[in-house]
């Protein structure tokens, strides 16, 4: 059986720094991702407030640090966990090809798209339903969509999606927004994007692909139809913890409950987007990544 001093499991910000942070201070890193290294921001367009950075996109972002954690000897399994417990003082790390011994283990799964949990949306899932607008906003070109969300996430997708659509509607269940007042200015300013607050979509229409919504007015409850080519979610995120649950404690939206210090049980720290945090951004994610990483490194010196 491969045995490894730490074990990362998530390939976003907050793993890959992690991991050169850990291979910095000369331990054996091990690294698992069931999809593709970079996470969430891979497909983000711009990244404009990284520190020194300047604007970059996400696709970039994420390339480098892939490359500078694996130019240092990370190790990546390219591969779903599906299984943690504790062994001989360690963990057991059950995946799909194989098992993987680690003295210490970083959690730094993150979290996925949020859905609208309306009927129909797994069925219309690529059909018109879709949770990237820089991957399938392409296929709307000229067409009419709506993006729902109030977030800095649902803002970006109004903005690719308005340079290629011929009109966008942003829908939002309250008028404030948690967006950065910049970016809902920008948005607000495009001439073929409109905004619809105080709703939320409960219901979608179309058999074989999306027709349009149906949207109900979160103070009156009148009911309205809107007709639409296409639906962009953009609602928020739930964090991927299920597989940890008996090894950590979570809060009841599922994320692990650990601190600045990232210790989340003995041996085991939570770095980035799945873990209790006020701050959920690039840069956040990649301080927890150093600092889960030293402390993991620390941790195995003590043995």
């Amino acid at each position: 059986m491969d045995k490894t001093d730490i074990a990362i499991i998530g390939a976003g910000t907050a793993g890959m720094s992690a991991a050169i942070y850990a291979k910095r201070a000369g331990k054996n890193v091990i690294m698992f991702e069931g999809y593709m290294p970079g996470g969430q921001i891979v497909v983000t367009p711009e990244v404009d407030n990284y520190p020194a950075l300047g604007k970059v996109s996400g696709y970039d972002f994420a390339m480098g640090l892939y490359n500078q954690a694996t130019e240092l000897g990370t190790e990546m399994i390219s591969a779903e966990v599906k299984k943690v417990t504790r062994k001989n003082g360690g963990f057991l790390i059950e995946y799909d090809g194989g098992e993987l011994e680690a003295k210490a283990l970083i959690i730094a799964t993150g979290a996925k798209n949020r859905k609208l949990g309306v009927e129909k949306e797994e069925k219309l899932t690529g059909y018109g339903v879709s949770y990237c607008a820089t991957c399938d906003g392409a296929f709307f070109r000229g067409k009419t969509v709506a993006v729902i969300g109030g977030g800095n996430t649902a803002f970006e997708d109004a903005e690719v999606l308005a340079s290629m659509c011929a009109k966008v509607y942003l829908v939002h269940r309250r008028e404030g927004f948690r967006a950065e007042p910049e970016k809902v200015e920008k948005v607000r300013n495009m001439q073929n994007v409109e905004f619809i607050l105080n709703a939320k979509v409960v219901a979608l229409s179309g058999e074989d692909k999306v027709s349009g919504i149906t949207l109900e007015d979160t103070r009156t409850g009148e009911k309205r139809e809107l007709p639409l080519d296409g639906v962009f979610v953009a609602v928020g995120q739930t964090p991927s913890t299920d597989i940890f649950e008996g090894l950590v404690q979570r809060d009841k939206a599922g994320y692990i409950i650990a601190g600045e210090d990232c210790i989340a049980a003995d041996g085991i720290y939570a770095a980035g987007d799945c873990r209790t945090k006020k701050v959920r951004q690039l840069i956040t994610a990649a301080a927890d990544g150093s600092v889960a990483a030293l402390a993991a490194s620390e941790y195995c010196s003590a043995d």
